[in-house]
């Protein structure tokens, strides 16, 4: 079912790791922040649409780019929040992980306001942690939470591609080129669409260490450190499986070419043994007097003799030329 039709939630956090799903409805008024509220909210849902630009705790602008359409990953810093869109991999299910799903999200100081129109993975475990107490104690560990676990879904896409990697390069090592051509096709489409659509996450997360608001500790911004340092990494996994698909596709191809070669070659043989045999039976072949041994009972079998001739002939001159 699609996540635009799911209802929108209300989080209370209780700042202690443990959260739960407030009765709410738009247009109702929201629960005082006790430490923590997170509003999670579909912006294709039309009532959301009417209601956010108009909502008293948010600024207009913000309102607005919480609905914006625009996906690309970027960090804002307004007064002491922060404004940030992001994107995670695709992991619902029949959905391709290059199909990125984009998230957008307002956090300042006891609030957390996120939108998105499609099931996000990350979002779903951070809901399970908070119903198993594990979940974030503050909004800036909320963001942290947030983009390790973004990140660390991404790192496992990349490996599945690069365990597929390794299996198409065996494939093409075995000679098994004809499968693997199509599966090498189709990594290096999935490689190409992750990097383009990653590489303006990993600006906006260096983007994100520099900032400074007072509800992020040092701690939070050393963890953020630490997953863009990730993420950097995931994309240079990208830069070397594209390498890697690069070289794989060259030894499929010099596979192939030897391949063909070795086809031509051999049909090349044929013809050179069989040319003359076709043009001797050929020329003994037509319905004219004087033809040799016609009148002779030996003459077919000196006939097939001389053929023999030629053929071991021509395989003699093949082997001492080591053609053969």
């Amino acid at each position: 079912m699609p996540e635009s039709f799911l209802p929108n939630t209300v989080w209370l956090l209780d700042g202690a790791g443990r959260g739960e799903t407030m009765p709410w409805r738009i247009g109702e008024p929201l629960p005082a922040p006790n430490p923590i509220l997170w509003i999670h909210l579909s912006y294709a849902d039309p009532d959301v649409q009417e209601w956010l630009p108009h909502a008293n705790f948010l600024d207009k602008p913000l309102a607005q780019a919480l609905l914006d359409e625009e996906s690309r990953p970027r960090v804002l810093h307004h007064g002491n929040g922060l404004f940030l869109t992001l994107r995670d991999v695709n992991l619902n299910p029949g959905a391709e992980p290059e199909d990125m799903v984009s998230l957008r999200l307002w956090i300042e100081d006891g609030y957390v306001i996120s939108t998105r129109m499609r099931q996000l993975k990350c979002i779903r475990e951070i809901q399970s942690l908070l119903g198993d107490g594990l979940g974030p104690r503050s909004t800036g560990e909320f963001l942290v939470m947030l983009l390790s676990l973004m990140t660390g879904n991404i790192g496992s896409v990349i490996e599945e591609l690069e365990d597929q990697m390794a299996e198409v390069e065996e494939q093409i090592f075995e000679q098994r080129g004809t499968r693997a051509r199509h599966i090498l096709a189709d990594l290096r489409r999935q490689a190409i669409a992750l990097r383009r659509y990653l590489g303006p996450q990993r600006e906006a997360l260096s983007r994100l260490v520099t900032e400074r608001v007072p509800w992020m500790s040092t701690d939070d911004h050393f963890r953020i450190r630490e997953t863009a340092d990730a993420l950097i990494r995931h994309i240079e996994d990208l830069y070397a499986m594209r390498e890697r698909a690069a070289l794989a596709h060259e030894e499929l191809v010099n596979h192939v070419s030897e391949q063909l070669n070795q086809r031509m070659f051999l049909l090349s043989v044929v013809t050179v043994i069989f040319l003359p045999l076709g043009f001797l039976t050929g020329l003994f072949g037509i319905n004219v007097g004087g033809i040799p041994g016609a009148d002779s009972p030996l003459g077919f079998a000196a006939f097939c003799l001389g053929m023999v001739v030629v053929v071991a002939g021509i395989v003699w001159l093949f082997k001492r030329n080591r053609w053969l």
